[in-house]
């Protein structure tokens, strides 16, 4: 399919104003007056009044055509409502998960500068992490699976039970799926760290291979749409 015919099976922009309502479920965003419905026609609603600034932004900003790919806020807020607001434990579940495959648990061995690199912008995370909640995580060098502690994995467990709301939980999942950090997204949620230093942290190795090689356009484009659904996880979490 060409970019062109993509672009005109997309459904014609079909409203003029877009505003912000009140409701008992926090704000809709209103399209010419009408509430804006998920794909599955359930009310569009969101209890963050910023997350919902955004949403209603996103639709303002489209065009002649609606793009959803151009609507990162708008496309998790529709997944929270329609697939995750009913029962978000499985979601919370699965995010608990990543902890035992963590990102900042994998080190390189080489060149020197890269293992001081990881060092100096993962160990405080993990610092963190043994500080705040009592967890002693263990590193190993490479690729090859490490088991953590089960008492360590159980106390990320538990930190993770006490967030219910389903926005959340979704945002967190969201920013553990982009980073390959369930600690790093954690951070974020807790307000430890901005979703500037979790994206830096998150690229340690993605940024020394582009400051050895150069960069791609095509993997440079792909990392602004992940950093744009990173910014609305953060968005969600209150932490931008």
């Amino acid at each position: 399919m060409t970019q062109d015919k993509a672009k005109a099976e997309l459904p014609k922009r079909f409203y003029s104003e877009v505003t912000l309502a009140p409701t008992d479920d926090g704000f809709a965003v209103l399209l010419d007056g009408r509430p804006v419905k998920t794909p599955g026609r359930r009310p569009l609603a969101v209890p963050m009044q910023r997350a919902a600034e955004v949403v209603a932004a996103e639709w303002g900003a489209q065009r002649e055509r609606i793009d959803p790919a151009t609507m990162p806020m708008t496309r998790l807020v529709n997944t929270v409502v329609e697939a995750i607001a009913d029962d978000p434990i499985p979601v919370r579940d699965d995010l608990a998960r990543y902890i035992e495959t963590d990102l900042l648990f994998y080190r390189a061995g080489t060149p020197e500068r890269l293992v001081a690199r990881q060092q100096e912008l993962w160990d405080p995370v993990l610092d963190w992490a043994r500080d705040s909640f009592g967890a002693r995580y263990l590193l190993t060098e490479g690729v090859m699976h490490v088991a953590q502690p089960p008492a360590a994995i159980a106390a990320f467990k538990e930190r993770l039970a006490g967030i219910d709301d389903p926005f959340k939980v979704a945002a967190m999942h969201q920013a553990t799926t982009l980073t390959g950090s369930a600690l790093l997204a954690l951070a974020l949620a807790e307000g430890q760290l901005s979703a500037e230093d979790v994206w830096l942290r998150a690229h340690v190795d993605e940024d020394w291979n582009i400051e050895q090689w150069g960069a791609d356009d095509e993997a440079s484009a792909r990392r602004e749409l992940r950093w744009q659904e990173m910014q609305v996880a953060a968005v969600l979490l209150g932490n931008e």
